[in-house]
């Protein structure tokens, strides 16, 4: 019995000696590896975003999706969303993505490089490369679309090249107007239109 508690007392005390010192090892380690981290790659963002950010209301990656006055479905998303220091209602937007499902079937789909939407005006503008593609295999380019955030109204005021199954289009203006009613749903093109037909081949 004495040996049993002999042997357990040197086992404590080892124990009590062993125990502090892997503790201060650990620590040791964390301060070292605390000491020697990469500071930039710890701060996710750089000093000037920060500072954007704080300025600025800003939101990476936003997504939203509703429908429409007339039940059109339509979902937005972009790299960034932005709304400007002092300013109410409207926003920035940059490397914009609009799906659009219309009562007919047809869906629609806009990109452009940056946009403005202003709830408050009930618009939207989207500038820059603007690229519109339609289910039907329709493909339009402008530099400049605006929209009614309501309902589906868009236009472009400026010149647009059109290319689909029917050919190729040049105008100077486009509307595309979505809705019910016998009058939903149409697609204008106007101010010099200039249309190149290429006729379908029938296959052998």
């Amino acid at each position: 019995m004495a040996i049993q508690v002999d042997r357990h007392s040197r086992a404590v005390a080892w124990l009590k000696v062993v125990f502090p010192l892997t503790a201060l090892a650990l620590l040791s380690t964390l301060f070292l590896v605390s000491r020697t981290a990469d500071p930039e790659s710890v701060i996710p963002f750089a000093d000037k975003e920060i500072q954007d950010r704080l300025r600025d209301q800003q939101i990476t990656g936003p997504f939203f999706s509703g429908a429409t006055a007339d039940g059109e479905l339509i979902s937005f998303s972009a790299e960034k969303l932005t709304t400007p220091q002092g300013q109410t209602g409207g926003s920035n937007a940059e490397d914009v993505d609009v799906k659009l499902n219309l009562l007919d079937g047809t869906e629609l789909t806009l990109r452009s490089d940056s946009a403005l939407f202003d709830v408050a005006e009930d618009i939207a503008e989207l500038t820059g490369d603007v690229v519109i593609t339609t289910s039907a295999g329709y493909r339009i380019v402008s530099d400049l679309l605006t929209s009614e955030m309501s309902k589906v109204n868009l236009r472009s005021p400026g010149q647009v090249f059109a290319t689909g199954p029917a050919g190729t289009l040049e105008a100077g203006s486009m509307e595309l107007t979505g809705g019910k009613g016998a009058d939903a749903n149409q697609l204008f093109f106007t101010n010099g239109v200039k249309l190149v037909y290429t006729p379908l081949q029938n296959e052998e």
